[in-house]
C-alpha cells in the first residue's frame, strides 16, 4: 500500500510538471483538442446506447459538451440533475425558494440550469456564459431559462440588486486573478442585500497537482494561476488558497467553507464556499 501510495505521488508531481512543459511551449490547447477525439471514440458505444435509450432528451455537441464538463452523455444527464438537487438543499437552507431570481453564472451548455424549473418550481431562472455557441445552442433548445452572452469582461445587463442567488462552480477555477476581483465586484453589484452567492474553487486538496515552486505560492495565501492565454477555457487553471477568497470577499460574510475529503469516484473535489452579501444596500 505505502509503495502504490508513493509512486501515485511520483506520478503526480510529474504530471504536474509535464503540463507547465506543454503550457510552456504552448500546445497544450491543441493536445487537449487532440485529447477530446480520444474520448469521442472512448464514449462512442457508451453515448449512441444513451441517445437510444433517451431520445427525446436533447444534448448539446459533442465539443461544447467536452468543454464544460466531459464528453459523457450520461454523466451529463445524471450529474446535472444531481447537483441541481444538491444546491437546492443548500440554497433553501439561507434563501425561501418562492419566486426568487437565480442565476447561473458560467452555465456552459446548461448541464444544471436545465433541471431547475422541475427541480425548483415556481422561481425565476437566467443563466450567463462566455461562448458564444454554447448560449446560442441553450437558447434554442432548453426553455424556461433567460440565457445571456457574457465577454470575460465582468459586464453583465442586469440592474444592481438584481438576484436573490448566484452560483458559479468551477468558474473562478479558470479566470487570471484580476479577473477574480473584477467579477467579485461585478456579480456582489447584481446580488441583493442578504443574497447569497455559492461557488467551488481549487483548494488544499490540489497541492499535490502542484510544482514545488506553486505550492510555496499557495501556501503564502496566494492564487495560483498556470497559464497566460485561452482564460475562461478548460486548459487555463487557478488554484485558490482559503487565505486568497477570505480576502476576495471581505467585505462580505462568508457563510459556509467546506472542504470535502477525496472519494475514489472523486479524488480531487472543489472547495465549496457561500457567501452573503451584507455590503451595499438593498
Amino acid at each position: 500500500m505505502k509503495l502504490f501510495l508513493y509512486t501515485n505521488e511520483i506520478m503526480t508531481i510529474i504530471k504536474a510538471y509535464l503540463t507547465q512543459t506543454l503550457r510552456f511551449l504552448k500546445i497544450i490547447y491543441l493536445i487537449d483538442k487532440i485529447r477530446f477525439y480520444f474520448h469521442k471514440i472512448k464514449y462512442y458505444k457508451k453515448n449512441n446506447k444513451f441517445k437510444k435509450k433517451n431520445p427525446d432528451f436533447v444534448l448539446p455537441p459533442d465539443y461544447l459538451l467536452y468543454e464544460a464538463f466531459r464528453l459523457d452523455y450520461e454523466k451529463y444527464y445524471e450529474s446535472g440533475l444531481a447537483t441541481a438537487k444538491w444546491l437546492k438543499s443548500i440554497f433553501e437552507k439561507y434563501v425561501e425558494l418562492q419566486n426568487v431570481r437565480i442565476l447561473d453564472w458560467g452555465c456552459g451548455p446548461a448541464r444544471i440550469v436545465r433541471h431547475f424549473p422541475n427541480v425548483l418550481g415556481n422561481n425565476i431562472f437566467f443563466a450567463t456564459d462566455y461562448n458564444s455557441e454554447t448560449i446560442k445552442w441553450c437558447r434554442e433548445n432548453i426553455k424556461a431559462v433567460e440565457f445571456n452572452h457574457n465577454s470575460l469582461e465582468a459586464i453583465l445587463p442586469y440592474e444592481d440588486n438584481y438576484f436573490d442567488i448566484i452560483y458559479g462552480l468551477s468558474i473562478f477555477t479558470h479566470l487570471s486573478e484580476s479577473k477574480h476581483y473584477e467579477w467579485a465586484r461585478e456579480l456582489l453589484r447584481i446580488l441583493k442585500r442578504q443574497g447569497i452567492f455559492v461557488f467551488s474553487t481549487q483548494g488544499k486538496i490540489y497541492l499535490p497537482k502542484l510544482t514545488s515552486k506553486e505550492q510555496k505560492q499557495f501556501r503564502d495565501g496566494k492564487l495560483v494561476v498556470r497559464s497566460s492565454e485561452y482564460e475562461g477555457h478548460r486548459v487555463f487553471s487557478s488554484f485558490q488558497p482559503p487565505e486568497f477568497i477570505r480576502k476576495l470577499f471581505a467585505n462580505e460574510e462568508i457563510i459556509e467553507h467546506i472542504e470535502p475529503p477525496a472519494t475514489k469516484e472523486n479524488p480531487y473535489p472543489q472547495d465549496l464556499w457561500i457567501v452573503r452579501k451584507i455590503s451595499g444596500s438593498q
